[in-house]
């Protein structure tokens, strides 16, 4: 029997084992999405007991407190302490066994705080003082936890309005650790509710410096701002989107839906897909012309719970896998792009695991034979990044593509304590190479290309392909 969680965790074989320990453990992470908060990087933030760094907005937490019976109280409220909080979470973590909060939990104490112990009901005040004790010291700090973990990069997710106040000053502050935005313009195309749309809109025309009243005025302000964002390192786009939209729209289409949803007037289902398909391409022409890479998360239902919706609001935990057909869509859009020259290097990260081999063989469809991994297949995400979700898109990538070209791991987190998430893929991208090695599938006599390609996934490959 092996022992739990000890330095040979998920490496199943002498193989994986080398792969791991030789080649992979020791590669910095670059972290190209995540929601960390610039502030407490800026500030250095000190946290101020382990339920702040390590319950606050941690959604996957907080879901499974509520399905062990735990009241909201203890997981959002503001009446309850710290210990409170965490005394509850302790209590709901060996009922977690076999969901990935119960490895990722036993493996953050570890490589955080060098902590062995189980976490349950009866070791929690032990292990809450050990760690508040740590946390008061310097190296525990926002900055301390990334220079623990070896972070070369990361990069936030950040509205087109947005100051970049705190990426300016920590760049100016001289940290080791490059933390760069992300271009994140979904309001821009939020066009369900018109006046929430108007008042984005006014912002985006206050900060740019714009002049608002035409759709062509919002794309002016948008490249004002795109090009703040490059001038800070900004080098990828995000999307967060239910499905891909790919309408058939002319420009003065556009140009009239525009105006009709600016003057406060509600848009049809027509018309709202046809907007944000306008805006889709707007945004992935303006990537093109700067060679940043587009991201695109697509499959959430959010906001399930609209009792809870309204109590606290989004990113709380009440959001699922959605069920969209998104194939032909997709395809189109990135047809229309490649077909103009303007496709420039994108990631396609699949919510739903019933999508994995679509995503794999579209991938192949657009790739160009000048940058390596062009269109590249994003690694499992949100209720996928665990060993489960991992090993089915690995193995779907590499059944179907290419994973030796694959950009690897991400935290998509919050939380400074996330970046084991890295450690997590390595560990079951070696065990996943090594099992084929030692079956017989791929050769012990290629061990120095396999090793490369090891380090490649965890590092090289992103460091290459975004050029931070």
């Amino acid at each position: 029997m092996k022992n739990f969680m000890d330095e040979n965790f998920l490496l199943q074989t002498k193989t994986a084992q080398e792969l791991y320990h030789e080649h992979a453990a020791k590669m910095p992470i670059i972290d190209y999405h995540c929601h960390l908060v610039p502030k407490m990087v800026a500030d250095d933030h000190k946290f101020r007991s382990l339920t702040e760094i390590w319950l606050g907005g941690d959604h996957y937490k907080w879901r499974a407190m509520r399905t062990n019976g735990v009241d909201e109280r203890f997981c959002t409220g503001t009446d309850t302490s710290d210990w409170e909080k965490f005394e509850k979470w302790a209590e709901t973590v060996p009922y977690t066994m076999r969901n990935p909060l119960y490895h990722w939990t036993h493996l953050e104490l570890k490589t955080a705080f060098g902590i062995n112990k189980i976490l349950n009901k009866d070791t929690a005040r032990e292990i809450f003082d050990e760690c508040n004790e740590k946390l008061a010291m310097p190296e525990y700090s926002a900055r301390g936890m990334m220079t623990r973990y070896n972070v070369e990069a990361v990069c936030t997710t950040d509205d087109p309005i947005d100051s970049l106040e705190y990426h300016i000053a920590t760049r100016n502050s001289g940290f080791a650790t490059k933390m760069l935005p992300t271009w994140r313009p979904d309001k821009a195309m939020a066009v369900e509710v018109p006046a929430d749309f108007r008042a984005y809109i006014e912002k985006l025309a206050e900060v740019s410096g714009v002049t608002i009243n035409t759709f062509d005025d919002v794309v002016a302000a948008l490249k004002v701002r795109h090009d703040f964002f490059a001038s800070l390192g900004c080098k990828l786009s995000d999307h967060g989107i239910e499905e891909f939209y790919a309408e058939d729209y002319t420009d003065a289409e556009i140009k009239a839906i525009f105006n009709k949803v600016y003057g406060g007037a509600e848009l049809t289902k027509e018309e709202i897909l046809k907007f944000k398909s306008a805006m889709l391409v707007v945004f992935a022409e303006m990537d093109h012309e700067k060679g940043w890479t587009q991201q695109f998360h697509y499959g959430a239902i959010r906001n399930n719970n609209t009792r809870m919706f309204e109590k606290l609001g989004p990113d709380t935990g009440f959001d699922s896998i959605g069920e969209f057909n998104t194939a032909k869509a997709m395809s189109k859009f990135l047809n229309r792009l490649d077909y103009n020259d303007k496709l420039t290097k994108t990631i396609l990260y699949n919510l739903n695991p019933c999508a994995n081999e679509v995503i794999a063989t579209m991938l192949g469809n657009f790739q160009d034979g000048k940058i390596a991994g062009k269109i590249q297949f994003g690694s499992g995400w949100w209720f996928l990044d665990q060993k489960d979700g991992m090993e089915k898109q690995m193995n779907a990538l590499s059944v179907l593509g290419l994973l030796s070209r694959f950009v690897g791991m991400l935290t998509d987190s919050r939380s400074f304590m996330s970046y084991p998430r890295h450690e997590y893929f390595r560990r079951t991208l070696c065990n996943l190479v090594g099992r084929d090695v030692e079956n017989g599938e791929l050769p012990a006599s290629e061990m120095k290309f396999i090793g490369q390609m090891i380090e490649d996934i965890s590092y090289n490959n992103a460091k290459n392909f975004f050029q931070f």
